[in-house]
């Protein structure tokens, strides 16, 4: 089995890097991976840590279309070249942590997506370059309300909400262009999604190097890689799960937002 690196959290609140063995052990790393971390002397036990989002990157930069059948659903044409845009690092979650719906839509849908880890500084980078500079290969599910996507016209309310992004669960150094991507819900073993790492439009080194010549990649961020057709609505209860071979399983529940106190009762909740 290939490695597989995780960022944990202890049950003391400590954060770490590691390499998670067969047994649920984590051998803790003196720094992300992609730093150049090194095994240390300190193992966690499989109860004493949680599994976080496998890194914390700068920027997450997310690719719309870049499956042909997925375009098509969407009710528009294959993009010339990729469609960019934004995350904030705050859609983050952790594998089995929670997607929250918001209160501001009545539309949410899962987007099981291939997730790229950079591992070095990239800048106006060729894509022979850009190959090098894919560190490793995680699960991401870009979740987004869909009607406000459609109202809005461009996507980062849709696609900015707290807990959107769940990511994990660990990063792997190799991935097969024949790996398939599958979405489940529930405990249905027919997948919802189904496609290959090979039938996206825009390779993962096409996709780093076109974004490289738009804004510097940096060292941890994330590339999502687009979606493939099949995506749909999630309601309260849920349960989504992505597999990608070669990678493994996220897993996610779904659980309606309370509406958040605003202005005077806001600021007194945090005093």
């Amino acid at each position: 089995m290939a490695q597989r690196f995780v960022r944990v959290q202890t049950t003391t609140g400590q954060l770490y890097y590691g390499l998670l063995h067969l047994d649920r052990r984590v051998q803790v790393l003196d720094a992300p991976p992609w730093l150049k971390g090194q095994p240390t002397d300190q193992e966690l036990e499989p109860e004493t840590y949680i599994l976080l989002a496998p890194c914390a990157p700068s920027k997450i930069v997310a690719v719309g279309k870049n499956y042909q059948k997925h375009a098509a659903e969407m009710g528009g044409e294959v993009p010339k070249e990729p469609l960019l845009f934004l995350k904030p690092s705050t859609t983050l979650t952790a594998p089995d942590g929670m997607i929250y719906y918001p209160p501001q839509s009545q539309r949410v849908d899962y987007e099981g997506e291939l997730a790229l880890v950079v591992g070095d500084r990239c800048f106006y980078c060729t894509p022979e370059e850009a190959r090098s500079k894919i560190w490793g290969y995680t699960i991401a599910n870009d979740v987004t309300a869909r009607d406000l996507q459609r109202k809005d016209g461009q996507w980062t309310r849709a696609k900015g909400f707290d807990t959107f992004c769940p990511l994990g669960p660990w990063i792997v150094r190799e991935l097969s262009g024949a790996a398939r991507l599958q979405t489940f819900l529930n405990d249905s073993e027919t997948p919802v999604q189904s496609a290959t790492v090979a039938e996206m439009v825009f390779a993962p080194e096409v996709l780093v190097s076109y974004i490289s010549q738009v804004m510097t990649l940096l060292p941890g961020d994330v590339i999502l890689t687009g979606t493939p057709e099949g995506v749909g609505a999630l309601q309260s209860g849920d349960r989504v799960r992505i597999e990608i071979e070669g990678i493994g399983s996220l897993e996610n529940k779904v659980a309606v937002r309370e509406p958040a106190p605003i202005g005077a009762k806001a600021q007194q909740l945090q005093e």
